[in-house]
């Protein structure tokens, strides 16, 4: 099975280049998506992905709207620039908002999806010939319209990502069980939390247009949420996220190819079936821990 596996994905690779980026993209976004979504769960921002993805689509939104407004041959709004922009500066409203609201910080989260959900409703109404096609592959993706471009763009941001996660580790590690600490060692905790937020709005609105608003959050949390359950340390979480990420990645390309399904949803219901997995998998072995335990302590007492 594996072996059919492989060889039809090879085949594809070699006959389509449609899904040769695609598939490109998708190892790329296995890689990125878990690595950012360790320090967003392990800082417990986990909601923070969905916010700053609907915000991204407000400002897509927009720059639908301006664009069709202007139609002008010498200047043209980029939707998917407009969608960075927002992104980028939702990092910025929510730190804001925060801080009016220190002792209920997570409240910044929903205020501002919020009025990301309420801004994307009312320009995609505003906005004359908008196809249900272009509303579905905004919300589920469209991973299949990449291009070479992208690529270049994608291959860009990964290695950048993954240059300053190696650059900062040790800092980024601290600050993520120990703030108090990172700020008494003299790490600036405020750049680089403020680099992480922005690095993950960059990679939401980047990947919006090609995984989807409603799962880019999901690509990000779910592996990490499966790997919190076998890795014994951060660097060991980071590797069987993204294990578990690129497993998603392979067999959801794959189904979904070949049976004619959304690539993004058949991605995430694969990153669940393997949480599911590593849940039943992590019960078994605590029951069959404590079974052991209980006839250890029951043999002692009968000696």
């Amino acid at each position: 099975m594996a072996m059919i596996i492989l060889t039809n994905i090879f085949q594809s690779l070699i006959d389509s280049p449609f899904y040769r980026y695609a598939f490109f993209a998708g190892i790329c976004i296995g890689l990125l998506a878990p690595l950012i979504g360790t320090v967003v769960v392990i800082r417990r921002l986990s909601l923070i992905a969905d916010t700053l993805s609907h915000f991204s689509l407000a400002g897509v939104a927009i720059g639908v709207f301006l664009s069709k407004l202007i139609n002008s041959d010498f200047f043209a709004f980029d939707p998917i620039l407009m969608g960075v922009v927002f992104s980028v500066a939702g990092t910025f409203i929510i730190e804001k908002l925060r801080g009016f609201y220190k002792n209920y910080k997570e409240l910044s989260m929903p205020i501002l999806m919020s009025f990301g959900v309420a801004l994307s409703g009312l320009f995609i109404y505003l906005t004359p010939g908008i196809s249900t096609n272009w509303t579905n592959g905004l919300l589920f993706g469209s991973i299949y319209s990449i291009s070479g471009q992208d690529i270049i763009m994608i291959v860009a941001l990964s290695a950048a990502v993954i240059i300053l996660a190696i650059v900062f580790y040790k800092k980024i590690v601290c600050l993520c069980f120990d703030e108090v600490y990172a700020r008494i060692s003299g790490i600036n905790v405020k750049f680089i939390q403020l680099a992480i937020t922005v690095v993950l709005a960059l990679v939401i609105s980047i990947f919006i247009d090609l995984v989807g608003v409603l799962l880019i959050s999901s690509l990000m949390i779910i592996p990490v949420a499966a790997a919190i359950l076998v890795g014994d340390s951060f660097k060991n979480t980071i590797v069987s996220s993204v294990i578990f990420s690129e497993i998603s990645i392979v067999f959801g390309f794959t189904f979904s190819y070949y049976l004619n399904l959304p690539t993004g949803s058949t991605i995430v219901l694969f990153n669940i079936a393997i949480l599911l997995l590593i849940m039943a998998f992590s019960r078994i072995r605590k029951i069959r821990y404590i079974r052991e335990g209980t006839e250890e302590r029951n043999a002692k007492k009968t000696e």
